[in-house]
């Protein structure tokens, strides 16, 4: 295991960064995406992951499996919009299994 930790100027940041590692196993390319630095990575996620069969959403988040999996992949915008959506799809799931009844 190889624990590398960089300190960065503002400007640095800014740049995009390849950092490739070669072993006898192989290689890994480790390539950042400048605008993900100043992306925020929101999340609605409160740990409580359990996926309601009959509504298919997350009874802590309110999303389905799909979301989830590509919640790292969505712009600002996607992730904008679909907490947006969120509480709205709490009256999806029956109030007994949140606790609610």
């Amino acid at each position: 295991m190889i624990h590398l930790m960089l300190s960065l100027s503002k400007h640095e940041r800014a740049a995009a960064l390849t950092l490739v590692i070669h072993s006898p196993r192989g290689h890994i390319k480790l390539m950042n995406d400048p605008t993900a630095l100043r992306r925020a990575v929101a999340t609605p996620c409160i740990k409580v992951c359990m996926v309601d069969g009959q509504s298919g959403l997350c009874l802590g988040c309110f999303r389905t499996l799909p979301e989830i999996a590509r919640w790292e992949r969505f712009s600002d915008d996607e992730r904008a919009a679909l907490m947006a959506t969120l509480p709205d799809r709490r009256s999806r799931i029956d109030p007994a299994k949140l606790g609610d009844a």
